[in-house]
């Protein structure tokens, strides 16, 4: 009996040792920005539309306004955040060493990437898929078309695997050549050493923008793969998690609600219930994260809401022109669906 009780007793002290260190971990992520009083962003190298400096060196794009967005509920301002540019084999490894805190740099969720790197994605923030790019003088209409092409692709990318299974599936030859950025992607592209370009449909209406004559390339229609894209943190931080997370369904939340930039004002009078608890003016959400309950309403002021931000970066209003799609809200034909926030 005794001995049975000194194993119970050493489980019991075992448990409570992994709830204290899974404690202990939960909220340190949270506490080193407020500590530092600055969020350490992970973002691509220069991808128009969603991370990239503008003309006067300040970050722009839709990527970059997640990473405002955070920094706003967290900090109070969406200015409090530190920009570091990431290739694409960097950014899985600055961010499980501890070198940003969160990475929002069009990034695809996938089981290996969160069981292998020791990740997790908090959402997707824009649905996306993989396509091509040609010359127009080709009159090419279909990617069914592109038997014996040269196609470019960037390293570290899903896009390899995924070329070669569509060029195999539908009995088309190919030389696919391998390219260690988007800068020397590009360039292999004008040169001639390649006919075709492969990435996500996003980032070839932005890499498109750096051709010498954007009009004389095409997007071709033909989407070969699910990409759902979204901001990256490290697993083991249950609370980083969850606020990251809820910032961006709070993005989404909002425009579904009718809540922008403009009108925040007028919405925080609101007497309706969604509205209110949305904004923070009921409720303590966001106490229950170790923020401030308006963190929401925060985010907001700084980007705007999720469509703001959409239209501003990438959408019909920005220098890409990408239609809304499947981006767009589920209540607008869309698949864009955050679940709700309540009490």
């Amino acid at each position: 009996m005794k001995r049975l009780l000194a194993v119970l007793a050493g489980a019991v002290a075992l448990v409570a040792t992994g709830a204290s260190a899974q404690t202990a971990a939960s909220g340190q992520t949270l506490k080193a920005v407020k500590d530092r009083g600055e969020l350490i962003c992970g973002v691509s190298k220069g991808l128009p539309g969603f991370s990239a400096p503008d003309d006067k060196g300040r970050w722009a794009g839709f990527d970059v306004d997640l990473c405002r967005a955070v920094a706003a509920a967290v900090l109070g301002s969406g200015e409090k955040v530190k920009f570091v540019p990431l290739s694409a084999e960097e950014r899985f490894t600055a961010l499980k060493k501890g070198e940003v805190d969160l990475l929002s740099r069009n990034s695809t969720w996938t089981l290996d990437r969160e069981v292998d790197h020791g990740l997790l994605f908090t959402g997707i923030s824009y649905y996306d898929g993989q396509g091509f790019l040609v010359r127009d003088s080709r009159k090419i209409s279909s990617a069914l078309e592109l038997n014996k092409s040269k196609v470019c692709v960037q390293e570290g990318t899903t896009a390899a695997d995924s070329t070669k299974d569509y060029f195999t599936s539908n009995g088309m030859d190919l030389e696919l050549i391998t390219l260690p950025n988007t800068a020397e992607l590009l360039k292999a592209y004008e040169d001639g050493k390649c006919d075709t370009l492969t990435t996500d449909v996003s980032q070839l209406y932005a890499l498109r923008l750096n051709l010498a004559k954007p009009a004389d390339h095409i997007v071709l229609p033909d989407v070969i793969s699910k990409e759902p894209l979204g901001p990256v943190v490290r697993q083991g931080d249950d609370q980083w998690f969850n606020v990251v997370k809820w910032v961006l369904y709070g993005l989404i939340n909002a425009e579904e609600l009718g809540v922008t930039s403009a009108n925040l004002d007028e919405a925080v009078k609101s007497k309706k219930p969604d509205v209110r608890i949305l904004l923070g003016i009921e409720g303590d959400n966001g106490s229950s994260l170790g923020l401030t309950d308006d963190f929401i309403l925060l985010a907001v002021k700084a980007v705007g809401n999720y469509g703001e931000s959409f239209e501003r970066n990438v959408g019909a209003g920005s220098k890409l022109g990408i239609p809304r799609g499947i981006n767009q809200l589920w209540s607008m034909g869309g698949i864009q669906y955050a679940p709700p926030i309540r009490r």
